[in-house]
Parts: structure tokens; sequence; C-alpha cells
């Protein structure tokens, strides 16, 4: 479980079809083999760690849902490690499960601020709500506004700085993870046939 605040910019040393090695220092401290680290969002297990550097396997279905296989040696990417009972939740809560692989559709410079639009299948609409928590390449990011198939972000200027979003551009791909709660929220609202809670019920509580 993760929290969606990016520790440190690592760098990719080398990749291949089922394994990652990746230059750090931060995420290392106090991290043990069979520990997990966020990698742009997706949560991998620590099998090896050497001075300033970790190694991770990535699996087929890993490859195949995320943006991870498009990494290359040199690639910058957003590291956090698994939150622990005594840490601050200071972005949301994140499993490190990627739901769908989105695109960048838009960035704009407002004043100190970006914005940024993602485009994603439209069939995920049901987990994102204005104001709401969204979580893109690992970061925990507060929905602005949004439409069908695409969310309108506004980033602070540490957020941008301190991350991966800073070298991405028009077009490129980003991994999302929609935010747990509303899963489980669709989970009792569908699979309950005997459920009192009813989207009017969410509306009138101020859940959606």
């Amino acid at each position: 479980m993760f929290t969606g605040i990016v520790e440190e910019i690592g760098t990719v040393l080398e990749i291949s079809s089922d394994k990652i090695t990746i230059n750090c220092s931060k995420v290392l401290n106090e991290t043990k083999v069979g520990d997990s680290i966020s990698v742009n969002g997706v949560c991998l297990t620590v099998t090896s760690i050497g001075k300033n550097f970790f190694k991770a396997d990535v699996s087929q279905e890993t490859s195949k849902i995320t943006t991870l296989s498009a990494l290359k040696n040199n690639s910058e990417v957003n590291l956090e490690r698994a939150l622990t009972l005594s840490a601050r939740l200071g972005g949301h809560i994140v499993s490190g499960h990627i739901d769908t692989i989105g695109k960048i559709s838009k960035v704009s410079k407002l004043s100190d601020f970006y914005e940024l639009t993602i485009s994603f299948d439209s069939e995920y609409n049901k987990y994102v709500v204005r104001k709401g928590s969204i979580t893109v390449d690992g970061i925990s990011l507060t929905i602005a506004d949004c439409e069908s198939g695409c969310v309108t972000i506004a980033v602070i200027p540490h957020t941008y700085s301190n991350t991966v979003l800073k070298n991405l551009s028009v077009g490129d791909k980003i991994n999302i993870e929609f935010d747990i709660l509303a899963k489980y929220v669709e989970k009792n609202l569908y699979s309950r046939d005997n459920s009192n809670i009813t989207n009017n019920f969410l509306a009138e509580n101020g859940f959606v």
C-alpha cells in the first residue's frame, strides 16, 4: 500500500522483458529484499539491493497492462516505498495495481501552476469525480474537472518539478490507478441486490 507521494526520482540502469534495475538513494533506506516499491505507480517487489540501486522482477502481465515495457536505460521513474502504519497519509490510499494506461492530451502552464488533461477509456468514467483522487504514474493528484474519458488536473510547482510529470509531453502514455474507495462503492452497489446504498444515497451524502 502506498500514498501517492513520490519520495524521489530514480533512473533506470537496465531493463529487460522481465527484470528492471533502478538507480536511487532515498528509497533504499531501511528497504530489504521482499519489500515493495512503487515504480511509476506499479507495485514491484525488491529482489536484490546494491549500492545505490535495487532490482525487481517484472511479470508479463505487468508489462502488458502498464507503461513499464516502454522504459529504456536512463528513463526517469517516480519511486515510493510502501506505507508504514506510523507514516502520514499525505496523499490517498494507493494499491500500486494499475487499472489502465492513459494518455496526456494537453499540458498547459498557468502562472506557476500546470494543468494536465489526461484521456482514458470511457468505461472508467464511473471511478472519477470532480475534486476526487486519481493516481498518475504513482502520483496522488486531485481531479479539477472531468468529462467522459478524460480528467483535468491542476499540478502545483513542487509536484511538477519533483516527479516525472516534468518530462511528459502531449501523446505520452501514463499509468492510471483510480480511487480504490470508488471500486468498493461500485461493488457494494452492484453485487448486492438488497443493498440500501444507491446513487441517490451517495449524492445526498456528498460521496458523488
